[in-house]
């Protein structure tokens, strides 16, 4: 196997890694109906005129399975936090006793769950999508190199090894979305 023709399965696979990883952070953020911290991630709180990341400006905990907790570093900021959570539009509403801002997570109706999991499936097939765009620039990648002079069945190899990379990614994003619809239809 010639050097350039390894560089792309490489390139190949490292792509397809991030797209796994993105996945998985993405449903992360589908939440369960149990209380973490990450269902406050990337919420922008204005910070003296300046909109800046919430995990920023206050601590983040979760205080039981269904309870957050939001503790700012400044009394001030109890407010701002209190406003961006309401605008974000989570279906949490925050409670602010003068120290902390307290969030109920509430429990979830059997069809929220099934929205949940479209929208899991959703993330599913976008990752999907990506590993097939990874999986369609490889193989072209690989038929220029059979243009400037790379043995044909070197290259029949390689398109095989990028089918066998892509369908273990597919693999693993179907065992991510099974683990993660497992969660959410738990009761």
């Amino acid at each position: 196997m010639t050097e350039d023709t390894k560089f792309i399965l490489d390139s190949a696979k490292e792509q397809m890694e991030k797209a796994v990883t993105h996945l998985e952070a993405e449903l992360v953020k589908v939440r369960a109906g149990k209380a973490s911290p990450s269902m406050l991630e990337g919420l922008m709180v204005d910070y003296y005129g300046t909109m800046t990341p919430m995990n920023q400006v206050a601590n983040i905990n979760t205080a039981d399975a269904r309870t957050l907790v939001v503790q700012p570093w400044e009394k001030s900021m109890l407010t701002p936090i209190e406003k961006a959570i309401q605008v974000a539009n989570l279906g949490l509403n925050p409670q602010n006793d003068g120290v902390l801002i307290r969030i109920l997570v509430p429990a979830l109706t059997e069809e929220r769950r099934r929205d949940l999991v479209k929208k899991a499936k959703s993330e599913l097939e976008n990752a999907k999508v990506s590993l097939r765009t990874i999986r369609k620039e490889a193989n072209e990648s690989l038929k220029k190199l059979q243009k400037d002079g790379t043995p044909e069945d070197e290259i029949k190899d390689a398109e095989a090894k990028v089918q066998t990379l892509t369908d273990s990614y597919v693999i693993k994003c179907d065992k991510h979305l099974e683990v993660k619809e497992k969660e959410i239809m738990t009761v």
